[in-house]
This record gives structure tokens, C-alpha cells and sequence, in this order.
């Protein structure tokens, strides 16, 4: 069977996956870190055995510091996150801490809740303006492509891709959030452009792959039959480029640190979800378009 030709199964494949994504979005959203609702990370490492979680806490209380999360990070590590701290706090916190046991601090960081809601709004408008300005230069570069399809819809079918590339790893950070209580930061916002910017690329290379084709004046035969020459021309180049990032971020993911372990994380999926939607969903959305508009004239 063909590439094109398991586009049914691609399509379940992927409508599970996504519906899935979506209802855990909906039901448990993401968790957001300091940076989009404002208060203080400490992270410090201990120089010997890392307190129990009790003994932190023990330890903090009694500066009445409200609503306090502790995660361990690494063998030695610790990242308690907390209320917006000023130095005097910030100092009070790591007095407090540094009686358990010597340690060295790696980062201390302090957001307000007014500048949270202010990444917030700019992280959607920059995701927004991503996909606006992917679809115009879609529409741009394939302006000259006409028949059998129209410029416009290559970019209709590269941004519902992208819609399935950034659904995916969200849906799966939203299931994290809610069990293991992973909370996504602006690195998060930064993995999803990056996975927006991977994947067109792999479907730009498959549809100007399918655009060369078009205007060549032999071998060109049904439709079906162009796109799925260009899919196997470009598959191998795609999943190379594609396992070369994956290692790299798999890499990040076991032996990075924890600041950018699940930064590492999202773009390992999203890279892996990009390149299946390049070969078995962006181009065979064309082959569908392209047989319900021919079925209608």
C-alpha cells in the first residue's frame, strides 16, 4: 500500500491522538510556572544528601510564606517555587534551607503577577502571528501553482499540520502538569515556535518537491500519483534531519539540567509529530481536497 493510499489510517491515528490532547487541555489545562503567573523559583544543590521533602518543608514554614511546591532536581538538587520574594525574603529562604546541609545556589528568579500576565498575552499573539505569517508565505512561495490546486490551500493544509504538531505536545504537558505536576514557562512557548518552525520546513520541502513536479512537463500523471513521488523522494532526507534534532534533544532530556529538561522534552515530541504530519498528513490532506473538489464539479 502506499503512503497516500493509508491516509484513512493516518487520519484515526492522528484524530485520536489529538482528541485526546484536546480533552486533557480542557479538562486539567497547563500548569503555568512563575513566569506567566508571577512569583519566586530558588533552585539550589546540595553539597552532600539532599534534605527529605518534609525536612524542606519543616525547614520554610515557619517564614509563612503561603502555598509553597518543592520538586527534587537531579540527585542533589531541589526547586521550590513560591510566592514573589524580595532579597530580604530571598536571603530569609536560603538562611532557612542552609541549615539542612551546605548547598550552593544556582538560580533565584522573581516575576510579578502584572508582568506574568503580560508573557502570557505575548506568548498567544506570538504563536498567532506565527501561523498568520506561515500561511501568506505559503500562499506566497506556491502562488504560481494553480492547478490542480489552488496556492491557498498548501497553506491551509501546512497549518492544520501545524494545528496537530503543537496539539500533541501540549496535550501531553497537560497530562504531566496534572500527575507529576510539570509546569510550563516561557522555554515551553519557545519549544512550540520551534516545533512550528521544524515542521513547515518539512512540508515546504514535500510541496515544493510536489510543485516541481507539477510544472515539470514529463512523468507528471494523477495527482495521487505526484504527491506520492514527491513523499518518498524527500522521506529519507526528512526523517534524517528529523533524528539528528531528536538525538539532540534526547540527549538534553537525560543529561541536561533541569531548567531545560522538559524544554528539551516538548521538542523531542513535537519534532517526532512534525515529521509524521509532513509525510502522512499534510500532503495527503491535498489528495483528499483534492478528490472531494473533483467529486463536486
Amino acid at each position: 500500500m502506499t503512503i497516500i493510499g493509508m491516509r484513512k489510517v493516518s487520519y484515526i491515528i492522528s484524530g485520536v491522538l489529538v482528541a485526546v490532547s484536546v480533552v486533557a487541555i480542557l479538562l486539567w489545562g497547563l500548569k503555568l510556572g512563575i513566569d506567566f503567573t508571577g512569583g519566586a523559583l530558588l533552585e539550589v544543590e546540595y553539597n552532600e544528601v539532599r534534605p527529605s521533602h518534609d525536612q524542606l518543608v519543616g525547614a520554610i514554614q515557619p517564614l509563612n510564606l503561603g502555598n509553597i511546591v518543592i520538586q527534587p532536581s537531579d540527585e542533589r538538587g531541589v526547586l521550590i517555587r513560591m510566592k514573589d520574594l524580595d532579597e530580604s525574603g530571598h536571603q530569609e529562604v536560603v538562611a532557612a534551607i542552609s541549615r539542612l546541609g551546605e548547598l550552593t545556589e544556582k538560580r533565584f528568579d522573581s516575576i510579578g503577577p502584572t508582568i506574568g500576565a503580560e508573557l502570557r498575552r505575548k506568548s498567544f499573539w506570538a504563536i498567532a502571528l506565527v501561523v498568520i505569517m506561515i500561511i501568506l508565505y505559503i500562499s506566497w512561495a506556491f502562488r504560481h501553482v494553480s492547478r490542480p490546486m489552488s496556492s491557498w490551500k498548501y497553506g491551509i493544509a501546512a497549518v492544520i499540520a501545524l494545528i496537530h504538531d503543537v496539539t500533541i505536545p501540549t496535550g501531553v504537558f497537560a497530562v504531566l502538569g496534572h500527575y507529576k505536576g510539570i509546569e510550563v514557562d516561557t522555554l515551553f512557548v519557545t519549544a512550540l515556535l520551534t516545533i512550528l518552525g521544524f515542521s513547515v520546513h518539512d512540508t515546504i520541502v514535500v510541496f515544493d518537491r510536489i510543485r516541481e513536479r507539477l510544472h515539470s512537463k514529463s512523468g507528471v500523471r494523477d495527482f495521487e500519483d505526484v504527491v506520492e513521488d514527491s513523499i518518498k523522494s524527500t522521506i529519507v532526507r526528512s526523517i534524517n534531519t528529523s533524528l539528528t534534532v531528536m538525538f539532540v534533544m534526547l540527549a538534553l532530556y537525560l543529561f541536561g539540567g533541569a531548567s531545560i529538561k522538559y524544554f528539551a522534552l516538548a521538542i523531542l515530541i513535537g519534532v517526532f509529530f512534525g515529521t509524521y504530519s509532513s509525510i502522512f498528513i499534510a500532503s495527503a490532506l491535498l489528495v483528499t481536497w483534492y478528490r472531494f473538489s473533483s467529486a463536486r464539479s
